[in-house]
């Protein structure tokens, strides 16, 4: 029997195979990716170096790089799902070096930002609103105006501007959109939102009582970096909720100057008389008026108009 060394020696010498060996060198060396990296590395790199990292560099360039193969994170091509190569010498030898692709950094940052917005009875839908996909018509321009010069004036969870927005108007108008897609944008710069659909929250509250959590939740809500109440005016309101939970949620935020939005559709005068009947159909002007000095002290008061986008 020919001995192993005798036939890879034979094999290596015949024709086909060292044509097929140079054509894959050749190829390598035309690649951009290596030409770039031998040229930042020609003090270091030789012949030798080369020869003896050929599959190193056969198996960079039959990857992706900069996601430029892959049509998505979930069909990535690489050896490692989600991360590019990167030549690399190591200790005198061609190596390489994986770390996260484009596609894998946009889908983490995804993720994290998610992770910053706490929704409470809000539909899936409404969470995902991005301010590209608002329509700033004419009916809805001075919302959008405002909202952003308030993430102009946001560079991250330790400088807000101290007041947020009050937006009302009638159904389907965009109100709830555009508080998720404030949400989303201030997670881009590490900022925490709560979004609360006040009619479910105050149903909870009373539940609360009995489970004896409503102090938790009640501090969670209060105490949250950029707080947003969606839909006050839709619960029926008691004097209980209005004063033990708004109205002490509301106080807090007003001492500590933490920005809070919300929507409606009443004006502030609509939302104040909403505010002064209890079920019981009791008129309490002061009580009302209490928590609308804390809503106007907390926000700004603008109006969307417009088509209902709902239908």
């Amino acid at each position: 029997m020919e001995p192993i060394r005798e036939t890879m020696k034979r094999v290596v010498n015949a024709p086909a195979f060292s044509e097929r060996y140079n054509e894959m060198r050749r190829e390598v060396l035309e690649h951009p990716g290596v030409q770039k990296f031998l040229e930042e590395n020609a003090a270091e790199v030789d012949k030798n170096v080369v020869d003896k990292g050929l599959g190193k560099l056969y198996e960079y360039i039959y990857q992706s790089h900069d996601c430029n193969k892959c049509p998505g994170l979930g069909d990535c091509i690489n050896t490692l799902k989600g991360f590019e190569p990167n030549l690399v010498l190591e200790r005198g030898n061609i190596g390489i070096a994986y770390t996260p692709c484009r596609l894998k950094n946009q889908y983490d940052n995804k993720r994290r930002a998610s992770s910053l917005i706490h929704s409470m009875y809000m539909p899936k839908e409404v969470m995902q609103a991005t301010l590209a996909d608002f329509e700033p018509d004419a009916s809805r321009m001075e919302a959008f105006r405002a909202v952003t010069e308030f993430l102009d004036k946001a560079t991250g969870p330790d400088n807000l501007p101290e007041k947020g927005l009050y937006f009302y108007g009638k159904f389907g108008v965009g109100k709830s959109y555009l508080l998720s897609a404030v949400a989303n944008e201030l997670a881009e710069m590490n900022v925490k939102s709560v979004l609360v659909f006040v009619p479910e929250f105050m149903r909870e509250m009373k539940q609360a009582i009995g489970d004896q959590t409503l102090q938790e939740k009640v501090d969670y809500v209060k105490r949250a970096d950029v707080l947003m109440l969606d839909d006050i005016g839709a619960e029926a309101m008691s004097s209980w909720t209005r004063d033990e939970v708004l109205g002490t949620i509301l106080h807090y935020r007003m001492a500590e100057r933490l920005p809070t939005f919300m929507t409606s559709n009443f004006s502030y005068s609509e939302l104040q008389h909403h505010l002064t009947y209890s079920q019981r159909g009791e008129k309490e002007d002061l009580k009302a008026a209490r928590v609308m000095e804390r809503i106007k002290a907390l926000t700004e008061p603008i109006k969307l108009d417009g088509k209902n986008r709902r239908n």
